[in-house]
């Protein structure tokens, strides 16, 4: 690709964005995403969640990323899963079958 048609290009482009803001022709394709907050788990509801998947808190904490203390501190209610942790306790939560689809810590019986 030449030179003159890589700058042909991006000032297409920069000058379809400028039209497009300026509301001449709408050509660019938008999407609008609705992103639901991160929900904060209760004690009692992450050791739900835990026993529900017939883990140990050992192999959970594994499972989660987090040490055994951090879900220990969870189910005492010390503190609160967050982030990224709330996120898979969700899917977790709606998908009882997520271990199995995403097997990170396996049975070492299981060939």
């Amino acid at each position: 690709m030449s030179d003159n048609s890589v700058f042909s290009s991006i000032m297409t482009g920069l000058n379809e964005a400028l039209d497009d803001s300026a509301g001449k022709g709408k050509k660019l394709k938008r999407n609008t995403m609705i992103i639901e907050p991160v929900r904060v788990f209760e004690a009692d509801e992450v050791k739900t969640i835990r026993t529900a998947l017939g883990m140990s808190q050992k192999i959970f904490a594994s499972y989660m990323g987090v040490s055994d203390k951090t879900v220990e501190a969870w189910e005492a209610g010390t503190n609160h899963p967050s982030g990224a942790a709330s996120r898979l306790l969700s899917m977790m939560e709606k998908d009882k079958g997520i271990v199995k689809k995403f097997p990170f810590v396996k049975n070492a019986l299981e060939k």
